[in-house]
């Protein structure tokens, strides 16, 4: 129904009771637009001009709209609700937590851990998500001009396996995902090492004690 709106930005939430949200202003119209964190961080500063696409959520009791930085985020959000137990909140954190390209690379190449670290998605939803969508994502990458992120340099599966196993001991340990995020992306860029997760796991805890 609504493709997409281009207007100003008149406001960013990352944490309220109905989760992030934006506010996109259009010829005198203020539309209220729920997205993840993701979205929210990567948007220009209030005041400025943007295009989010949308998709446009009807239930019995309410209707919203839901926006994407770009149409690929939009389709791959669609895509994932075909799954059962999979609702808007837990398409945005898998799309927040995975990002569009790694999302898709991990339904295709059924690696459900990858998809098991999204708030939400269990070991059997994981699962799920893996065999009702593989065909279906492989088509539709098939179909788009779909370009992998550049990244820096190739990172290893030696290098995600530490990551993850870092990760998964200072979540255990009370710490919070954006907590971990941040601690982790500064023991990356100090590591001597980035295959060792107990250097990982010592910078990230040094980092954090710091703070």
């Amino acid at each position: 129904m609504i493709n997409y709106l281009k207007g100003e930005l008149v406001s960013k939430v990352e944490n309220s009771p109905a989760g992030c949200n934006i506010t996109v202003e259009v010829n005198g119209i203020g539309y209220l637009v729920q997205t993840n964190r993701k979205v929210v961080n990567n948007l220009p500063d209030v005041g400025e001009n943007v295009k989010v696409y949308t998709t446009l959520i009807h239930r019995e009791d309410i209707m919203y709209l839901c926006g994407f930085e770009n149409r690929e985020d939009r389709d791959l959000f669609n895509i994932l609700q075909s799954v059962s137990g999979v609702g808007v909140k837990v398409a945005l954190m898998l799309l927040e937590e995975l990002g569009a390209h790694e999302l898709v690379s991990a339904v295709i190449g059924e690696d459900a851990r990858a998809l098991a670290r999204t708030k939400g998605v269990g070991p059997k939803l994981a699962q799920r998500l893996i065999l009702e969508l593989k065909d279906k994502m492989t088509n539709w990458r098939d179909k788009v001009e779909f370009v992998a992120p550049k990244k820096v340099h190739s990172e290893s599966q030696t290098e995600r396996e530490s990551y993850i196993e870092a990760e998964s001991v200072l979540l255990s340990l009370g710490y919070t995902k954006d907590e971990t995020a941040k601690s982790l992306e500064k023991a990356r860029a100090q590591s001597a090492n980035k295959n060792n997760p107990e250097e990982l796991l010592r910078i990230a805890l040094q980092w954090l004690a710091g703070e």
